[in-house]
């Protein structure tokens, strides 16, 4: 482990080497400094490895209660993990008096953990009965700077999405799986006849539901009531929640699509009053972590392969829709490991670093 760099909170990072920490770190040398001890914990098959962190090389500690030694009130704990292990073990953090921030699923629904998107909603960091602060899931977080931008001024009243999901936030498996099965299909005239890609790719479709390449798979997540998957449930429970609209009626269609890094979403926001177009335009133009792309007659509208890498929002097609006045139609990109995880959780740490500078 390094010595303490400087005078400011310590940070913790907890997953650190996995597909979304791997990220962090590089968002972290990327950012303006203010973090005193950078401390980088994984699970113990990945101790001792050896990152860089601002230029500093950091050893890689095992998760136990040892690895959190020094940390308390005015520090933070970053957890890229997956839910069962911050469940585990964010409360025994808190216990030191040290916020967490925690990217998965584990907290989201909790009503004393505030969920955060810091350009919508940054307020609610502060109130955090538990100590705990969450991030929501990355399809939730590509639309919601954009879509919380449109509410603030029009009043969101009904909301239908379809997302067109990466490979990769199944992690690494994910990517694997998928550019296994690309290197099965490429070069074959297969996709023309019934089930001869799924004969191609065999059994093994990794994290997904059905094969990917040469495909798209209407699901992500595990079957709940009535047909809905539970990745649909939590984009709706979570855009009512950071937008604070609890009655808000959302309808979700989350489908997988061969695309390796960079979630999309077709948008259609229903408002309380009439909505302008171009006026939108202006909106979106304005708005924190939002980049407007639409200009369909140059061909300049936002692809994920260009969204991946960045830290924004990428918004285009945005039009008024042909059957009702108060709806907008747009479609949005976003790279679900920076923005969909890594980045947004940098964002929330640098808030709560703040109350303690």
């Amino acid at each position: 482990m390094t010595a303490p760099r400087s005078s400011g909170p310590a940070l913790a990072v907890v997953g650190a080497t996995g597909a979304v920490g791997t990220i962090l770190l590089q968002i972290l040398s990327q950012r303006a400094d203010v973090w005193g001890d950078i401390r980088l914990i994984a699970s113990p098959r990945s101790a001792g490895r050896v990152l860089a962190v601002r230029g500093q090389e950091t050893e890689v500690l095992a998760l136990t209660e040892d690895a959190f030694d020094g940390f308390g009130a005015g520090d933070v704990a970053l957890f890229l993990t997956p839910a069962a292990v911050s469940a585990r073990w964010a409360p025994a953090v808190t216990a030191r008096g040290t916020v967490v921030v925690d990217q998965s699923a584990a907290f989201r629904e909790d009503p004393e953990v505030p969920l955060v998107v810091p350009e919508v909603n940054a307020g609610a960091v502060r109130t955090r009965p538990r100590g705990i602060v969450a991030g929501p899931d990355c399809v939730t977080a590509a639309m919601i700077a954009a879509l919380g931008a449109l509410h603030a001024e029009y009043g969101l009243a009904e909301l239908a999405v379809s997302s067109y999901q990466a490979a990769s936030a199944a992690g690494r498996a994910g990517s694997e799986a998928l550019r296994r099965q690309l290197s099965l299909v490429a070069g074959t005239s297969l996709g023309e006849q019934p089930g001869d890609v799924r004969r191609a790719v065999g059994e093994d479709t990794g994290p997904f539901a059905a094969p990917l390449a040469l495909n798209v798979v209407p699901w992500s997540g595990e079957l709940r009531e009535d047909g809905w998957s539970s990745h649909e449930l939590a984009v709706r429970a979570e855009t009512r929640r950071i937008l604070g609209l609890e009655a808000l009626p959302v309808a979700v269609t989350c489908v997988q699509v061969p695309v390796l890094t960079g979630h999309s979403l077709t948008v259609r926001a229903r408002f309380e009053r009439e909505v302008a177009a171009a006026h939108a335009r202006e909106i979106l133009e304005a708005a924190p972590g939002v980049v407007l792309v639409d200009d369909p007659a140059a061909g300049e509208f936002p692809t994920p392969a260009d969204a991946a890498g960045t830290d924004p929002a990428w918004v285009g097609r945005v039009r008024a829709s042909l059957d009702d006045a108060r709806s907008l139609e747009f479609f949005v990109c976003a790279d679900n490991l920076r923005k969909g995880a890594a980045l947004n959780a940098t964002q929330i740490s640098e808030l709560i670093a703040g109350e303690f500078a």
